[in-house]
């Protein structure tokens, strides 16, 4: 599924609502640590990239993930393949950021979103959209 601009922005302001109006939750710091809902916690989080996998395994990586412990996945944006080509944009198949999001949600795990804007998981160019290097010499 390919979309426009104004259909990537209907799409990110529609998801962001989303998921604030799921959950009430509240998050905060002091000196000494997170707080989550007026609670102190030391957050365990444990990396998930959602290119790396299918939607239909999700559901089981996030409970064993909860069943080893960890209670926030932390992901980047993989720009790079949500824009393939400029102002085209992809969030289908294993690219549907919300979709991940809400399943983590209701696995009762937090994520922690890394917006880049560098991606440093062995991932070429960062998360940069591939750049024509023709005329280049290293």
């Amino acid at each position: 599924m390919k979309l426009s601009g104004s259909q990537i922005e209907i799409l990110l302001i529609a998801s962001l609502a989303l998921l604030c109006s799921s959950s009430a939750t509240t998050v905060d710091y002091d000196s000494n640590a997170v707080i989550i809902n007026g609670e102190r916690k030391i957050i365990f989080a444990g990396a998930i990239h959602y290119p790396r996998s299918t939607p239909e395994m999700w559901p089981e990586l996030f409970q064993k993930a909860k069943e080893g412990g960890i209670d926030a996945i932390e992901t980047y944006i993989f720009w790079d393949r949500h824009e393939p080509v400029r102002r085209q944009y992809d969030f289908s198949g294993n690219q549907d950021i919300v979709k991940f999001f809400k399943l983590a949600q209701e696995a009762g795990l937090h994520v922690i979103l890394r917006i880049g804007p560098y991606v440093c998981a062995e991932w070429s160019y960062g998360y940069v959209p591939f750049l024509k290097l023709d005329n280049c010499k290293f």
